[in-house]
């Protein structure tokens, strides 16, 4: 053969086995990617031809799919009570995509996840009959929780200290996911550009200063660091407390509360600054800090299962900065998950349950797939500390700032909170009450954290103990019923 024809020969087999291989790689690696693009309008099409699996709350879906009247997209997602499980469900549009419970298992409910059996669509191609979310969500926590909210701008948190099993995720204002179900670019914008911002999750997703609620951390951190033995033994804490390296003093909410060298208990019980200011100072930024990450502060992967947003207990600080920590200002920040842990941890004899919302996931068939109902859990104080910090909590609750919180019958205990906002306090502080409630009739056990961003109460009547603590008695009282 002529050496030309040859080499031409050997070049042209040559760019024939590239082709090949160029079209092999689209084919089974680009081809797989561009099919998975959210950009791609075929994987859209393929998403809402058929109906969606549901998230379920107490045996019952409260979302649901319905055929659309125009278009090439068959199905779109529909809500029951939409506005009060919207914290939980997120939304699942057609046009902007998928949020919350329906982002994390968008996959099963959609019937793309590998785990859905079909094995003949295996060989078709053909979409695998959706799976479904099971929440631990209790309607009646909820329902309590959304409706105590009612007109303010606020989160709340009921979690179960015994299993980690959160029962209710409530945020204020709310809205209605399915005006976002077919992309309705007008409802989009509305909800976006609303100053209330009313789909910021602000149970998992907003930390703001948890003011006095953050002094049962720094309780627990002094006695767990033996700095004091018991919620009963005096303290050293002059009043007023002069910030240290500065001439500003710390002053208290009750100028006539008996606060000098206060007791734990009497300190929480009249939440008294001075006290807490110069404990953490005594204690030192580091000990404080290793406290609060116990109980899940710093935590950058909070996942229950939807991602929360980390609370801060800061560091690099002065002794000023320090002390200010102490009360929950500075720095400091916290969700109204966050601070439901807190007081979950000490209602469960010091052991924090991992918290999560969803209990199981099923196939199509309503087979379980994985169940999340025995989380991992740690000991992150002493049993003697959280026995102690139960019993200063109920005395606040007795007779203390937190009076609004009591439920005839019921064992409770709580911490109020009142957050600075903005430069010298110059805007409406933020209300904060956690708590526990154990029920000796049927045993049920809860703890909840309510955190009032906004109300339409004078600036003289928001605290702790007005705003948010009826939410929380509220709360505690629809999950302690039979």
């Amino acid at each position: 053969m002529n050496k030309t024809i040859r080499r031409a020969s050997v070049f042209v087999l040559l760019l024939v086995l590239a082709l090949l291989g160029r079209a092999t790689w689209v084919q089974f690696y680009d081809g797989k990617a561009l099919a998975d693009d959210q950009n791609n309008r075929r994987r859209t099409i393929k998403t809402y031809a058929q109906p969606l699996g549901n998230i379920i709350v107490s045996g019952s879906a409260i979302t649901g799919s319905a055929q659309t009247t125009s278009g090439d997209l068959k199905y779109k997602r529909t809500y029951r009570n939409g506005k009060l499980y919207a914290a939980v469900t997120g939304y699942s549009s057609q046009v902007y995509g998928t949020t919350q419970l329906e982002g994390v298992y968008q996959n099963l409910l959609d019937g793309t996840d590998s785990r859905l059996k079909n094995p003949f669509g295996a060989l078709t191609g053909q979409q695998a009959k959706p799976g479904d979310v099971v929440t631990t969500i209790d309607p009646a926590v909820q329902k309590a929780a959304y409706d105590a909210l009612g007109g303010k701008k606020g989160g709340a948190v009921a979690i179960d200290p015994t299993t980690g099993r959160i029962l209710a995720s409530v945020s204020t204002p709310s809205y209605d996911p399915t005006t976002l179900s077919a992309g309705d670019s007008t409802a989009w914008q509305r909800l976006t550009q609303d100053p209330a911002q009313p789909m910021t999750n602000r149970a998992l997703r907003q930390p703001l200063p948890p003011g006095s609620t953050f002094k049962l951390v720094v309780a627990a951190a002094a006695l767990e660091n033996g700095l004091y033995s018991s919620v009963d033994e005096p303290t050293r804490s002059p009043d007023p407390y002069t910030l240290p390296g500065t001439t500003r003093t710390l002053s208290n909410e009750n100028p006539n509360a008996p606060c000098v060298n206060a007791p734990l208990r009497t300190a929480l019980q009249y939440s008294c600054n001075n006290v807490f200011a110069k404990l953490a100072v005594d204690l030192g930024q580091d000990k404080v800090k290793a406290t609060a990450e116990k109980f899940g502060f710093n935590d950058q992967a909070q996942d229950v299962p939807m991602r929360a947003y980390p609370s801060v207990y800061p560091s690099g600080m002065d002794r000023a900065q320090t002390a200010l920590t102490g009360i929950g200002q500075f720095d400091v920040t916290a969700t109204p998950l966050q601070m439901a842990l807190v007081s979950a941890a000490i209602a469960n004899g010091g052991r924090l349950v991992s918290p999560h919302m969803v209990s199981q996931i099923s196939d199509g068939n309503g087979d379980v797939l994985q169940n999340y109902d025995k989380p991992g859990s740690r000991q992150i104080v002493s049993s003697s500390t959280a026995a102690q910090l139960q019993s200063a909590m109920q005395t606040v609750v007795q007779q203390g700032t937190g009076t609004n919180a009591q439920i005839p019958g019921v064992t409770v205990g709580g911490k109020t909170g009142t957050a600075q906002h903005g430069e010298n306090n110059s805007k409406t502080p933020y209300a904060w009450f956690t708590s526990y409630a154990k029920s000796g009739g049927n045993g049920k056990e809860v703890a909840v954290a309510v955190m009032v961003e906004q109300s339409d109460a004078a600036r003289s009547e928001v605290s702790g103990n007005g705003l948010a603590a009826p939410v929380a008695r509220a709360m505690m009282q629809a999950a302690l019923k039979n």
